[in-house]
């Protein structure tokens, strides 16, 4: 059976499920494409139709979610604990945690890039700032919950530090670093430092950067 074909921008928020794929052991066909594939591949708009990133094709499944995809790939791979399933006690904070980083978390960065970085011509900066001020006090809740623990979720890594850590790596890439706590750039830090993360940063590497 053909391996899951996953597309996707180097250091996008595909990177998610890159990630997840090596720390899990999944096999996939890792299609890289030029930023943003809407205007620079637009035959990509034959395979999806919004024009974003990521996506995963399995047969007739289609994925467009960087968290779910992550997680689905995380569950077809050969480490079993990257995952916490229903009968473990942090279930429903590795649920809340997983939705959290997208819903939450990376949403008033993307406002911020477009303000700030991609449409910084049309005067918008300040609007920009407004929403890297927004982010940032949007990091409370992780803050909170990395005070007495090394990762999210059962005392192990898992999907949902792969999903919320994405957040903190782009902060630095696109320049909202500053209002970032300490605790999270050492959690951040530990997350880089993974070999599951260098294998994927590597393998995308090979692609036109996204960021």
């Amino acid at each position: 059976m053909a391996n899951p074909s996953l597309y996707t921008c180097a250091g996008s928020r595909g990177l998610r499920a890159t990630w997840a794929a090596e720390e899990a052991g999944t096999d996939i066909d890792l299609k890289l494409l030029p930023f943003p594939p809407r205007f620079k591949a637009p035959e990509y708009l034959q395979v999806n139709p919004l024009g974003t990133v990521p996506m995963l094709i399995e047969g007739d499944a289609e994925m467009t979610e960087s968290c779910a995809i992550a997680h689905y790939l995380a569950t077809k791979g050969n480490v079993e604990d990257l995952v916490v399933t229903s009968g473990e006690e942090d279930y429903p904070a590795y649920l809340d945690f997983t939705y959290h980083a997208d819903a939450t978390i990376t949403f008033p960065q993307t406002v911020f890039m477009r303000f700030s970085l991609f449409e910084k011509e049309k005067g918008w900066g300040e609007a920009g700032e407004a929403y890297a001020k927004w982010f940032w006090k949007r990091l409370v809740k992780l803050e909170q919950r990395l005070e007495t623990r090394e990762f999210l979720c059962e005392d192990r890594f898992t999907v949902a530090d792969i999903c919320c850590g994405y957040a903190l790596i782009l902060a630095g890439r696109v320049g909202v670093d500053e209002g970032i706590p300490q605790s999270l750039k050492d959690y951040r830090e530990r997350l880089v430092s993974r070999d599951g993360y260098k294998r994927a940063v590597a393998r995308e590497s090979a692609g036109p950067v996204a960021i």
